[in-house]
């Protein structure tokens, strides 16, 4: 065998192997990897979208948040006022309560002062037509003179 023989067989073979393999080989794996670079870019975009919209999300939920804050602020400085006027409120009625019972007591203090001083009267006119029949020394009628008690009473 000759040298240069072997070496063009070779040559020839490896010629064939490698036109086999660019014609049924290379493109399937080729078609592979452009899959697979696809598949990965696709994941890459996709992993950048949720990224996006993690950080619009969140974005949102601290508005949000912002918002429920702002609205509870809101409705305690509400319960707030509205304990504020009950309060007052309460104030109010009790302080009514207080002067219509002093006015009570004022008007209940009156009425006494008035029946004690009705009843001093009659004492006092008892005491009065007492005095007279002792000083004339005879006894009044109390029926008969009843109108004369009276102006003494109204006297007094």
């Amino acid at each position: 065998m000759n040298l240069n023989m072997t070496l063009i067989g070779e040559l020839i073979a490896f010629i064939v192997f490698v036109l086999f393999c660019m014609k049924f080989v290379w493109p399937p794996l080729n078609n592979a990897i452009e899959a697979r670079q696809k598949k990965i870019a696709d994941g890459l975009a996709a992993g950048e979208r949720a990224e996006k919209d993690l950080e619009l999300a969140q974005a949102k939920i601290a508005d949000e948040l912002k918002d429920a804050k702002a609205q509870a602020a809101e409705i305690i400085a509400q319960a707030k006022k509205r304990a504020e006027q009950t309060v007052e409120e309460g104030k109010q009625r009790g302080e009514a309560e207080r002067e219509a019972v002093i006015a009570a007591g004022h008007a209940e203090v009156e009425a006494e002062r008035n029946r004690l001083r009705e009843e001093l009267r009659k004492q006092v006119a008892v005491l009065a037509v007492a005095g007279a029949s002792k000083i004339i020394e005879r006894e009044i009628d109390k029926d008969a003179h009843s109108d004369i008690v009276e102006k003494l009473v109204a006297e007094l």
